[in-house]
């Protein structure tokens, strides 16, 4: 891991800017710390450039709250390289929405399958860099989408001990038996008049989680609508799991 960049956002959040290879990243942490600090990793759909100003909200909103978060840039997103099969799939889920068609497994499973498979592996890599930084420590906890990296991440990487998870993409089928082997606390986040994500699809992998300790919190509205609360609500579930 290298920095490559850090600025003060206010007199409480340090951000530095990062790249894990060829890999950007960016972490937040508190300007002063008089503890260790528990490590939430972000989730995101893509475009750290696009997505900053919310990222950095759900950072400032998360230190203040004495966690350090960090994020990494999606493959395929940025300026990292594009993936021809995930492209075509993505031109693929465009028609076929604008066409007011169903939405393929076909399709979902070549968009989000090797986006999966790629970029878990990536935020574990990750993980054993920012754990060996001064302050911060585990356990770790992950928020955001895309819901599929957050299944296979909860599932597989002992370090997440707590997830809240944004219901609002894709996730293949076959993803559903994963979803079977979750057993971390959950929190997840559905809007219920999400226009392009299907809601009963989110509800059956709420059911399908093997997680004992799991929370739905829907609310009315679509994509962007989320309630502010949720943010300190987040935090709170957070707190119960990491501290």
């Amino acid at each position: 891991m290298h920095f490559t960049s850090e600025q003060r956002l206010d007199d409480h959040v340090l951000e530095r800017k990062f790249t894990l290879g060829d890999i950007p990243g960016i972490l937040w942490t508190p300007v002063f710390r008089t503890v260790p600090t528990p490590l939430i990793l972000f989730g995101h759909p893509g475009g750290l450039d696009m997505m900053y100003s919310r990222l950095a909200a759900r950072a400032r909103h998360a230190v203040s709250a004495g966690y350090a978060a960090a994020t990494l840039e999606l493959p395929g997103s940025g300026m990292r390289p594009r993936s021809v099969v995930a492209e075509q799939a993505r031109a693929d889920l465009r028609r076929a929405v604008g066409a007011g068609e169903p939405v393929t497994d076909d399709i979902i499973d070549r968009l989000v399958l090797p986006l999966v498979e790629k970029a878990v592996p990536e935020l574990q890599a990750a993980l054993d860099s920012l754990l060996t930084l001064p302050g911060v420590v585990g356990p770790v906890g992950y928020s955001g989408g895309v819901t599929a990296i957050g299944v296979r991440l909860a599932a597989v990487e002992p370090r997440i001990a707590a997830a809240l998870l944004f219901a609002g993409s894709f996730v293949p089928r076959v993803m559903f038996d994963e979803a079977k082997q979750v057993s971390i606390p959950l929190q997840v986040l559905l809007q219920w008049d999400d226009e392009g994500n299907d809601r009963n699809m989110a509800l059956n992998l709420f059911d399908a989680f093997g997680s004992t300790q799991k929370t739905l919190h829907a609310n009315m509205g679509g994509h962007t609508g989320v309630p502010h609360f949720e943010g300190d609500d987040g935090n709170r579930f957070f707190d119960r799991h990491l501290k």
